[in-house]
């Protein structure tokens, strides 16, 4: 945002210095000048940023660090935060908030929140019961504590880092005081979560204990871990890309199988694996012809000042597909076009505009403007990875990982659109290519450890990923529990996913029973959920011999529903009231016996 001299106290020269400094300053120093400004002016409120006051009460060397994470991006900076922690000298907790009993807030003093962001601004479901707690009559007055947020999410959403800032303003209502500033990290948060970390530990610290510099990174891999990770992809071979759908079929489905051979990658059934993608370069010539830039031009594309020319900088590093709030303030001030000014001050046209459009749309509406290629690529972000639930046991494939991806294609605003991965995969990836890959493990969506206790799983399309592994892994250790799978989708002949596999668990007996819903076989379309309630009075008897429940999909339209058709199960067949119902779903949450992974 440009500070215009109409609107502030500074003449045209002071107005050019501060246009020109601040978007160099990294959080970290906007925080210390936010201080340096308050103590030169002590009347002067400035908001919840300004810095924590020296009371001159002993710092507690306790800290508790409770996260929500559904993906596990959470977990694994809690874990990393915990450790720097623990070497700087403190005594610290680490804590799923699930697994936190809420009322012992009370007792905390130091407290570091960090929690991600689901769909539609909605917690992750470990964190879903803290977040209920503290936002009901029942939160407890927290005036002794001292907390932080890190806050994880995706600017190419609209509720961006939603459930960190109500945890942020929630403690604060509460009467809890900020120890440093919430920070909203986008998709490649390393940075940005190393500088909260600084600040905290800063804050934490107060001259009492070890304050030399740290940074997430100092948390080093535990022995036998992969040297290869989410900021240190492993390059793997494609050894098989095969289309699962029939000829005729409205859906192209691809299995991949990936060695992870010479990786030291490992896994369990439920977690993901990331994939780093490639932009279309088709799509890259056409944005470049409408910029009128030379393809060979070099850009700098990292911090650590790596040059590669324009044209492969916008296939293999930034993202050019996904517009978002931020990024169209960026061009706004590039362009200084003030038809986009207008459209960015109103959130319905800006909503309404940003959706099924790209970067070339940008660039056809509003430019070309004047900018170099480097000020160009310097208003994008890197391309986000893509995270897919792994459909294979490593007990089954060893130094293999197989994956599920549907193909996304659709018009939109007169032009075909495809998705960034599921293309990348479907088009031009072949037998014999490298794709960059981590594991992400998934602690939330898992195996029961009794290999007696009986398994319904629920997933349609490529939700059915997850529950090949489930089924490789029982298939293989010999488990002994009931299963029951439901799985959906447009037509048998065509759309019947890993069908022979699945026909050979029932008839060996890995698989207990199966249901099918294909919405286009009849004239009236029968999805997941109406199978379900079909099967209501065992589905129940399953859960109360402690059967445990899995969805996997997508989040918005079938996971919602498959959720209050569980709720419709439970009232009817034990005769509970709505509201107990739901209680009785979210206790099974709470014994991890109703576990998710949607998207």
């Amino acid at each position: 945002m440009q500070l215009q001299v109409l609107n502030s106290p500074f003449n045209q020269e002071q107005a050019e210095l501060l246009n020109r400094l601040l978007p160099t300053l990294t959080e970290s120093q906007k925080f210390w000048l936010s201080g340096y400004l308050a103590a030169l002016q002590p009347n002067q409120v400035l908001g919840s940023a300004a810095p924590v006051q020296n009371t001159g009460k002993a710092q507690s060397k306790e800290v508790t660090i409770l996260f929500g994470s559904q993906t596990g991006n959470a977990k694994g900076l809690a874990g990393k935060v915990g450790k720097t922690l623990e070497n700087k000298g403190f005594q610290v907790t680490v804590s799923a908030m699930s697994d936190f009993k809420p009322n012992n807030l009370k007792k905390v003093q130091n407290l570091l929140v960090i929690v991600s962001t689901q769909g539609e601004g909605d917690p992750p479901d470990n964190a879903l019961s803290l977040h209920e707690f503290l936002h009901s009559k029942r939160a407890p007055k927290l005036e002794g504590l001292q907390f932080s947020v890190l806050a994880l999410g995706d600017t190419s959403y609209e509720f961006f880092c939603q459930t960190g800032k109500q945890f942020d303003t929630r403690l604060e209502e509460l009467g809890g005081t900020r120890l440093y500033p919430r920070f909203d990290c986008d998709v490649d948060y390393d940075e940005p979560a190393a500088e909260w970390l600084e600040g905290v530990l800063g804050s934490l610290s107060e001259s009492q204990i070890d304050s030399t510099p740290a940074s997430i990174s100092d948390a080093a891999p535990q022995t036998g871990e992969s040297v290869f990770s989410r900021t240190n992809p492993f390059k793997a071979e494609v050894l098989a890309n095969i289309n699962l759908n029939g000829r005729g079929s409205n859906k192209e489905t691809r299995h991949l199988e990936i060695s992870l051979e010479g990786s030291g990658l490992t896994y369990e059934p439920g977690d993901s694996l990331g994939i780093y993608p490639k932009n279309d370069p088709a799509l890259v010539d056409e944005l470049l012809a409408v910029l009128k830039r030379n393809p060979e031009e070099p850009v700098t594309v990292n911090k650590q000042g790596e040059l590669q020319s324009l044209r492969e900088a916008l296939i293999s590093y930034f993202e050019i597909t996904v517009l978002s709030k931020p990024l169209l303030e960026k061009v706004a001030q590039l362009s200084g076009n003030p038809e986009l000014n207008e459209l960015i001050a109103s959130p319905e046209k800006l909503k309404e505009y940003v959706n099924g459009r790209d970067l070339l749309d940008i660039v056809r509406d509003f430019g070309p403007w004047g900018a170099t290629a480097q000020e160009f690529v310097s208003i994008l972000r890197k391309i986000p990875h893509r995270l897919y639930s792994i459909a294979s046991s490593l007990a089954a494939n060893p130094d293999e990982v197989h994956l599920t991806i549907g193909a996304v294609r659709y018009e939109a605003h007169d032009r075909e659109r495809k998705g960034v991965c599921s293309i990348y995969a479907a088009e031009r990836l072949e037998a014999g290519d490298t794709v960059q890959v981590f594991v992400q493990q998934n602690d939330n969506f898992k195996l029961p450890a009794n290999p007696e206790a009986p398994i319904i799983m629920i997933g349609p399309g490529t939700g059915t990923a997850p529950f090949r592994s489930f089924m490789q892994e029982r298939e293989e250790t010999g488990a002994s529990g009931k299963s029951w799978m439901f799985f959906g989708d447009q037509h048998f002949r065509t759309d019947f996913l890993y069908q022979t596999e699945w026909l050979k668990w029932i008839e060996t007996g890995v698989l207990t029973k199966m249901e099918v819903a294909f919405s286009r076989d009849q004239a009236e379309k029968v999805y997941v959920q109406h199978r379900l309630l079909e099967h209501s009075k065992e589905i129940f008897a399953w859960l109360e011999e402690g059967a445990y429940l899995y969805i996997c999909g997508d989040e918005k339209h079938m996971a919602h529903d498959v959720h209050n058709t569980l709720l419709d199960i439970i009232e009817k067949e034990s005769g509970l009231s709505r509201e107990k119902a739901a209680e009785y779903l979210a206790g099974l949450q709470q014994q991890k016996r109703y576990q998710r992974d949607v998207y």
